[in-house]
């Protein structure tokens, strides 16, 4: 295991603040067209899924990055060097969501606070599904 690179604090929230903007503006203007309505915070739509598909599908198929990501200049790789595949997302997001979840924000707390204290700038999120950040660009075979 050796963490090469690793993105730091505020690298790695630029790049969730910028995915959050695009999942916001485009599942918003999907909705407006589909249903008439931007956004509405009591209501779910179908379109409600696609933040969630566009955090786990697409760094499967674009070498760890997002779109946010990609503009930060990081990417999510697994611990042991390979390609992180959709099981892999599916930890990271949705069980470490949960986690932090039923921790009430205080395991979301404790991973900032570990992104920005620990050396190789792992989060709770990144152990438990192996992977890390790094800026480092993937290898092109």
């Amino acid at each position: 295991m050796e963490v090469t690179y690793p993105a730091g604090f505020r690298n790695r929230f630029l790049a969730s603040v910028l995915d959050f903007i695009i999942i916001f503006l485009v599942t918003g203007i999907i909705s407006y067209f589909l249903y008439g309505v931007f956004y509405d915070g009591e209501k779910s739509y179908p379109t409600d899924i696609l933040g969630l598909v566009y955090t786990v599908l697409l760094p499967v198929l674009w070498s760890g990055y997002t779109l946010g990501r990609r503009m930060a200049g990081n990417r999510i790789v697994r611990i042991d060097g390979r390609k992180v595949g959709v099981g892999t997302m599916i930890v990271r997001v949705i069980v470490a969501g949960v986690a932090y979840a039923l921790t009430l924000g205080i395991g979301l707390i404790v991973s900032a606070f570990m992104i920005g204290v620990r050396e190789d700038k792992r989060a709770i999120h990144d152990f438990i599904a192996q992977t890390y950040v790094t800026t480092s660009p993937p290898i092109r075979d």
